[in-house]
């Protein structure tokens, strides 16, 4: 399981147990859905707030370095490399606007229909033929820029050549930056901490409403377990089926590209085959153990109970809204 392995985003790490590990994951949920949802309208300071919330988080329990680098270092590098792409990015498209129709229409359509001819130049104004005088310096212009400004605000923060940051330049790196990080690294944690079963059993809990609206809960919940058990087995075959081709040392130059097409099709064909193959061992399995539906015959994974730290967990995410609702809305 080597390909399965050396994913870098969405494994489930079961040792060391840390306290995330322990909490509901229903209440985990509640707080992925936080950081999913809280960026949406916030101001750069509230989202920069819920990055360093994650990163707590994520000292906090403890979570083996090796882990936490070679899951985030690409992501961390991705969202540095946005961050200064937007930060120096113009703000705006320069873009200049001629109105259709002249300003005072009227006397417009008064003017006479040849231009008068320009005034001849006096002869004394040009005394050695130097071409035109330089423009007269305008006096308003040199006392304003002379005249110290009311206020510290500055639009262009920094400008040095062809780099300028502006404002609104970085409003937009720090949203969008924060963003890609928020959303996929609160995702990357959740899973993490949470076996595939604990997911499944907490979108079951959270699904039950809808019974009444006779939705089969438990046959998807049934079927996103089986879902989630069945990747391995995908990844497994498509390793097995790279290195059947890897020991046959096939010269893809020489078959051109009409017979590696061909075996490429033949390879898919073949992976399509133990697919099913797999998913109808899993079935064969599943009857012979009595599984006939999923309301008479359930295994309950996990126990999902409440307990002190869940509910501290809960107040602390009521505090997050609150706060959000009062301070988080964009300007």
């Amino acid at each position: 399981m080597d390909l399965l392995r050396s994913l870098p985003i969405g494994l489930y790490l079961e040792q060391p147990i840390t306290w995330l590990h322990r909490l509901d994951s229903r209440v985990k949920l509640a707080w992925l859905m936080t950081f999913l949802i809280a960026p949406i309208l916030a101001n750069p300071i509230w989202r920069l707030m819920l990055v360093g919330m994650l990163i707590v988080l994520t000292l906090t329990a403890a979570i083996p370095l090796r882990v936490w680098k070679q899951q985030m270092g690409l992501l961390l590098l991705f969202c540095i490399l946005i961050f200064c792409l937007s930060a120096i990015a113009p703000d705006a498209l320069p873009s200049e606007h001629q109105p259709r129709i002249p300003a005072d229409e009227f006397t417009f359509s008064q003017q006479p229909a040849t231009l008068p001819p320009p005034p001849q130049p006096k002869p004394w104004y040009k005394t050695f033929n130097l071409g035109s005088n330089p423009p007269i310096p305008n006096p308003k212009s040199q006392i304003s820029n002379q005249l110290p400004q009311p206020t510290k605000y500055r639009y262009v923060l920094f400008k040095q050549g062809p780099i300028k940051i502006t404002r609104k330049s970085l409003d937009l790196a720090i949203n969008v930056s924060t963003l890609f990080f928020t959303v996929i690294y609160s995702t990357n944690l959740y899973l993490l901490t949470t076996a595939s079963e604990e997911i499944t059993s907490a979108i079951e809990n959270l699904m039950q409403p809808l019974r009444r609206l006779n939705w089969p809960v438990t046959e998807i919940a049934l079927t996103l377990t089986l879902s989630l058990r069945f990747i391995p087995l995908v990844l497994e075959e498509i390793q097995n089926l790279v290195r059947s081709v890897r020991t046959r040392a096939i010269d893809w130059k020489k078959l051109g590209f009409r017979r590696a097409a061909q075996v490429w099709l033949m390879i898919a064909e073949r992976l399509l085959e133990n697919l099913l193959l797999r998913a109808e061992q899993i079935a064969s399995a599943m009857k012979v153990r009595g599984f006939t539906s999923p309301d008479r015959h359930r295994v309950e994974w996990h126990q999902l109970q409440l307990k002190i730290r869940d509910w501290i967990a809960l107040g602390c995410l009521i505090v997050l809204w609150s706060a959000r609702f009062v301070w988080g809305w964009d300007s």
